[in-house]
């Protein structure tokens, strides 16, 4: 199991988001260093937003509530979400039995 932490966009300029952005990087990098995050990264659609899985609630959470992106509001919500990797199921998400 994983955890998608899905953030929907403030509607924010590039300008805007680049100016946060050092902040955002620097909040983000110890869950990197620590193993904690598998992906992260931009929506390229014109709705935008953001999506970061997670190995741990925990870390997801901890992660949504203190993001410089989400308290300087370019990020209007964070939401968690569950995700079972039934496809390509790794040691740490085992397949569900049939």
């Amino acid at each position: 199991m994983l955890f998608a932490v899905i953030g929907s966009s403030a509607g924010k300029s590039r300008e805007e988001i680049m100016a946060v952005y050092p902040r955002h990087k620097a909040f983000l990098d110890p869950f990197v260093a620590r193993g904690e995050v598998v992906g992260v990264g931009p929506f390229v659609d014109p709705e935008g937003g953001n999506m970061a899985l997670f190995r741990t609630r925990a870390a997801a959470e901890s992660f949504a509530k203190g993001d410089p992106f989400f308290l300087e509001g370019l990020v209007k919500e964070y939401r968690i979400k569950d995700w079972g990797d039934q496809m390509l199921a790794s040691p740490q998400t085992p397949p569900v039995p049939s």
